[in-house]
């Protein structure tokens, strides 16, 4: 599961810059470089805000961080059939609106 790939992706979806998103989660823009490469981990109360900031469901962040690696063998040929339509979904209830969230 990479976190930091889903924050990235939402977030870019939305067209907001990293600055943007840290400063409304009083969090540093290093620190959200750094969760976005993989090199921090954020804490589910850092997620939790950003979840607040981006007026998303936690479980946006969850399914579009989810990787092939995440899911058992046995279950691999569901996921691979299944997940993309799961995944666009996710990023659809994503949309220009939310930017203006955190850009106000």
């Amino acid at each position: 599961m990479n976190i930091g790939i889903a924050i990235k992706s939402i977030r870019k979806k939305l067209s907001i810059t990293q600055y943007e998103l840290a400063d409304k989660c009083n969090i540093s823009q290093t620190s959200l470089s750094q969760i976005e490469t993989g090199v921090k981990r954020p804490s589910q109360k850092t997620i939790t805000k950003m979840c607040t900031v981006l007026d998303i469901p936690e479980s946006i962040i969850y399914i579009v961080a989810m990787q092939a690696s995440d899911v058992p063998e046995s279950k691999k040929s569901v996921y691979e059939l299944v997940y993309p339509s799961i995944r666009n979904l996710a990023l659809q209830m994503v949309n220009s609106e939310h930017r203006d969230l955190v850009t106000a």
